[in-house]
């Protein structure tokens, strides 16, 4: 189901960056956030002018589709549809660059001097880590894995809220660490845990954030457990009247 209902744009004042190796791809201050139904994570689009349009060229196998894609190259490089323009006048100067789903479009995305990872950030979207006092138990097929009574909240626009929870209130003996890894614009690189407390295990069931992004930074080293799996108890710790 697409996020968006509509094509729509704004213009950013941040200084956004792309590179592929050690050149420089996409150097903007008028760069355009565009929020694109066909995509579920919001993109930036970059003035031609602003773009080195010498390592663009007409993409050899485009997808279908109004866009106008284009094959980066850059050396011996070439990234297949790795661009295109819009049909929209209003953008018609514009070049977008995938970034969700596609690491081998550009290794590096700065906004001013920060690397921004995954896909775009949208000001409207908000993630909130507020601590509380909740009393959160944690069952995988009936056994506890984790009980606590100082959980940190996370409330994220459009995702339910997610309990994290310290590791010393977790049954980490019942889980072991794997090599599984994504990532958020907004808090950062997960690291996962496969369940393995039960008769078959759980893989990749809980999730932490060992290294946050400085807006997430009350979730590290906290895990959080997938509710697809994973049964939440929640209490509230009300203060005696």
């Amino acid at each position: 189901m697409p996020k968006y209902t509509e094509l729509s744009w704004e213009p950013t004042e941040r200084w956004v960056r792309g590179t592929k190796g050690d050149v420089t791809v996409v150097d903007s201050t008028h760069a355009v956030l565009v929020r694109d139904p066909d995509r579920y994570t919001p993109l930036y689009a970059f003035p031609k002018d602003e773009v080195r349009a010498d390592l663009l060229r007409p993409a050899a196998d485009p997808p279908p589709g109004a866009h106008a894609f284009y094959d980066l190259v850059v050396g011996d490089v070439v990234v297949p549809n790795a661009a295109w323009t819009y049909a929209e006048d209003e953008l018609a100067d514009y070049v977008a660059f995938e970034w969700f789903r596609r690491d081998d479009v550009l290794d590096h995305w700065y906004e001013e001097d920060e690397e921004v990872f995954t896909t775009a950030r949208d000001p409207l979207h908000r993630v909130d880590a507020i601590r509380s006092t909740r009393h959160v138990r944690v069952t995988i097929d009936g056994r506890v894995v984790a009980e606590s009574s100082r959980p940190v909240l996370v409330f994220e626009t459009g995702i339910p809220a997610r309990y994290y929870l310290p590791p010393e209130d977790v049954r980490l003996d019942l889980f072991s660490r794997t090599g599984s890894r994504t990532g958020c614009p907004y808090k950062g690189f997960a690291s996962y845990w496969t369940y393995i407390g039960g008769d078959e295990p759980r893989v990749d069931v809980a999730w932490a954030y060992l290294d946050p992004t400085p807006e997430a930074v009350a979730i590290k080293g906290y895990l959080s457990f997938y509710d697809t799996v994973a049964e939440h108890t929640v209490t509230l710790n009300r203060p005696a009247r």
